[in-house]
């Protein structure tokens, strides 16, 4: 016996909800500055030019935060706008201000969940920001620690009033992340290198990151500077880049 249209279509669209809800999964985002924010720049992992840094609080506040599936995959090195086929904003996510040395047991600092449709997510889309409450208020990025060379130590505090924002590809690391099936958790992560802003010791002068780096001779006398980022490309994805402006 044959079914009437209106049923036909009925069942149609409950199998289209029943496909959608399988689909989907959730994305866990974070942040993680590694172990150069955890333990500091110690030997031979010293500053570009010689000095020892241990960090008490490394905080960024963030802000726009979203996880794209791009198609085609999103190039960092080339720049532009990704295109989106799917996009997860973490609206969880406004001016939150978090400390890259208060971490969990991998290292890393928890951000948000958020519902997700199935796909890979390669494309990553966020905004360093000044802060707009708290004892930072108007700063971006605050490093407070002490350094050492030579014997003598410092106190210091580097901020910075930036504002950066990162358009990235595909996470890089020993495994790739972001693949979100149906009632699955797929994990995402911001990742900012400290090494962009003092350099490394133990990497060659001409290396790019030297060339660029701030170092820490122009902080020597310690207490509370202001860093000028413009130009470093301090967020990451894992390994992977991402274009970074800085309006």
């Amino acid at each position: 016996m044959s079914l009437p249209s209106a049923c036909l279509c009925t069942l149609a669209a409950a199998l289209t909800i029943g496909t959608a809800a399988a689909a989907q999964g959730s994305l866990h985002l974070f942040a993680n500055g590694e172990a150069l924010a955890r333990e500091g720049f110690i030997a031979p992992a010293l500053t570009r030019d010689g000095w020892e840094l241990r960090f008490d609080h490394v905080f960024v506040t963030l802000a726009g935060v979203s996880a794209l599936q791009t198609d085609p995959p999103y190039d960092a090195h080339a720049g532009g706008k990704p295109r989106a086929t799917d996009t997860v904003v973490f609206d969880t996510i406004d001016q939150m201000t978090i400390d890259l040395t208060d971490t969990d047991a991998q290292g890393r600092v928890m951000l948000a969940t958020a519902p997700a449709p199935a796909g890979h997510y390669n494309a990553v889309v966020w905004s360093v920001v000044p802060a707009q409450s708290g004892d930072w208020a108007g700063q971006s990025m605050v490093l407070v620690g002490t350094a050492t060379r030579d014997g003598a130590s410092v106190d210091f505090t580097l901020t910075s009033d930036a504002t950066h924002d990162y358009t990235c590809g595909e996470y890089v690391g020993d495994a790739r992340n972001g693949f979100v099936t149906a009632s699955n958790a797929a994990e995402l992560e911001l990742t900012f290198h400290l090494d962009h802003l003092f350099g490394r010791l133990d990497k060659e002068d001409a290396d790019p990151m030297n060339i660029h780096a701030l170092g820490f001779d122009a902080f020597a006398a310690g207490g509370t500077h202001q860093m000028t980022l413009t130009g470093l490309h301090i967020g990451h994805v894992g390994e992977g880049h991402c274009a970074v402006s800085h309006p």
